[in-house]
């Protein structure tokens, strides 16, 4: 079984990435959980993962110059594929490979996180929502965030990416739920969870750590592993999706 998740947001600074390795931690605890920094153009999977020090990443692999094997590690508990930072190695890259990347991972996984661009101003950034199976979509509860993540709705549906659910993070006043209720109401996707704003994660972002391993107890990791109790994950056949990604036509942006 495989299924692809693209985490989303249509905006910086949700806790995308934040979000997308808790998410990937806490399936763990069921599922061979594999985590992809799709995000190219500012790549932060690496700092969330200890893996700043990573000879070999998706750049790499994307530019042809190494394996898909060559770019995987093994980090609390997950495959982890993590992205460069160089200008150089983004400008090497070519995204069209993230089809191959993908197909060849699902070979051996259960779930794939893709870490999305906050953005669908690119081929590259929009890519990773047209090719999942269904988007997680983030959101913090201003409308401004809520207005970008309909427009990363429209954009999946038109390409056949259903959504999974809406996670609200750095939740930071009270009312969340009236915020939520009128939320679905755009959303094809139910809530999955609300995460509060949480000093915790800005350590464990400093520290080099995901949020799971840094302070597993507190109440934003909670949160996560109460929305990732919610999220099913379907039984797709790992040969399907792999096929599936391969023949993936890349869109032009919105």
């Amino acid at each position: 079984m495989v299924e692809v998740f693209a985490v989303a947001s249509g905006k910086g600074g949700t806790g995308k990435t934040t979000s997308t390795v808790a998410l990937g931690m806490a399936l763990a605890e069921r599922y061979d959980v594999t985590v992809v920094d799709a995000d190219t153009g500012m790549a932060n999977l690496l700092f969330h993962a200890g893996l700043s020090d990573a000879e070999t990443t998706l750049h790499d692999v994307l530019a042809d110059s190494a394996a898909v094997e060559a770019a995987t590690y093994d980090r609390f508990g997950m495959t982890v594929v993590p992205c460069g930072t160089s200008l150089d190695g983004f400008r090497d890259a070519d995204p069209a490979r993230l089809r191959e990347v993908v197909a060849t991972l699902a070979a051996d996984t259960d779930v794939i996180l893709l870490d999305s661009p906050p953005a669908l101003d690119s081929r590259a950034a929009v890519l990773p929502v047209v090719m999942a199976d269904r988007a997680v979509v983030v959101l913090q509860p201003t409308i401004p965030a809520i207005s970008d993540g309909l427009k990363v709705q429209e954009y999946a549906t038109s390409y056949d990416t259903d959504v999974a659910g809406i996670l609200f993070n750095k939740v930071r006043e009270d009312g969340i739920e009236r915020v939520a209720e009128k939320t679905e109401r755009y959303f094809d996707g139910r809530t999955l969870g609300a995460v509060p704003e949480s000093e915790r994660a800005r350590e464990a972002r400093r520290a080099g750590r995901p949020l799971l391993a840094h302070a597993p107890d507190c109440e934003a990791a909670a949160a996560y592993r109460a929305a990732a109790d919610s999220l099913s994950v379907r039984d797709g056949a790992s040969g399907d999706v792999a096929d599936r990604f391969r023949s993936a036509v890349i869109p032009e942006p919105p």
